[in-house]
């Protein structure tokens, strides 16, 4: 590959297509435009989360509907969703049966920060899928990965959480850690980082058991909190016994091994962990585990539940740092 062409092909020649595609996308989408424009003064970067504007597109379109895998938007253009709401919305836009238990719920209240009969269901249900854990239900996956640390350090006593190079856990502080000159070190491009992350964290590179095992071997790490597969730096597969390895590496240095599934859920029923028999101490998953409504979930084996009760037994009253106001709201067990 030369500066004048990627794969073969002429960058004038990709240069020349992509800005006719981008014109022809711009024609067809006038009403959107045109909307983009009068609602720019009110959110901050003209839409209501960042990361919408990140897409490599003249502008945005906006969204009248969608089902299954297919978007519709208020220019009337039909499209194939491959992202599908960042996953989402894994399993399709508004799943019939899910849509038709949300509306029924909502008639019902939307949120009373007291169970359900359906939370207990849930409950079983997400034992009988993932396995033999003790529940809690979050919002996000972020806010479920930084409970499960917290229990971590609660427990162990110990500060630091272990990850991987290239991983993403949501917007956790002490996972934006990377390696520089075989070093942890602040990620680049944080905004608004005043604190040194490596008090709180330690970056290995993934699938290099003997790093991780170095790393543990200082009796700082709390926990090991990973992905299954590597999914937001192309895709890694783990090495064959990399995972028991890790497991085996957590017990002799008595950190716990914190699963998440976020983004691996798809590999099967019960997610990666189920279908390649992973044994965590604390298991994660968010984004689609609702059918599309914001919910993560988080559980503990039940050895590490016992010890939790115990710690949090003991604890001073006061509040626990876990937990906020809309989670677990019976609109995310409809």
């Amino acid at each position: 590959m030369s500066a004048e062409t990627i794969a073969g092909i002429p960058t004038d020649r990709l240069k020349a297509f992509a800005a006719s595609e981008a014109a022809r996308y711009a024609k067809a989408r006038p009403a959107a435009a045109e909307a983009l424009a009068q609602g720019a003064g009110s959110y901050l970067g003209g839409v209501p989360m960042h990361w919408m504007s990140d897409w490599p597109m003249p502008h945005l379109p906006l969204i009248a509907r969608a089902s299954g895998a297919r978007i519709r938007d208020i220019d009337g253009n039909t499209l194939d969703d491959f992202c599908l709401g960042d996953t989402g919305s894994m399993f399709g836009h508004s799943p019939p049966p899910v849509a038709k238990a949300i509306r029924a719920q909502a008639r019902r209240g939307l949120t009373y920060m007291l169970p359900t009969e359906a939370a207990l269901q849930a409950g079983q249900l997400l034992t009988e899928r993932f396995g033999d854990f003790r529940w809690q239900i979050a919002t996000t996956a972020t806010d479920a990965n930084r409970f499960a640390l917290r229990v971590a350090r609660a427990i162990t006593g110990r500060p630091k959480v272990l990850v991987f190079n290239g991983c993403y856990h949501g917007t956790v502080d002490d996972t934006f850690v990377t390696i520089k000159d075989g070093v942890t070190v602040n990620a680049p491009g944080l905004l608004g980082q005043i604190n040194d992350l490596t008090a709180t964290a330690v970056c290995s590179e993934f699938n290099d058991l003997a790093g991780v095992k170095a790393a543990l071997a200082k009796g700082d790490v709390a926990a090991i909190l990973t992905e299954p597969v590597m999914t937001n730096s192309c895709m890694v597969l783990p090495d064959p016994g990399f995972h028991d390895g890790l497991r085996a590496l957590a017990d002799a240095h008595g950190a716990l091994l914190i699963i998440d599934e976020t983004h691996t859920i798809s590999s099967g029923l019960g997610g990666y962990t189920r279908a390649h028999h992973l044994r965590p101490d604390v298991f994660v998953v968010g984004k689609c585990v609702a059918g599309g409504m914001p919910t993560a979930v988080w559980g503990l084996s039940p050895a590490i539940a016992a010890r939790y009760i115990e710690v949090n037994a003991d604890r001073p009253s006061g509040r626990s740092g876990m937990g906020t106001t809309l989670s677990g709201n019976p609109m995310q067990f409809a």
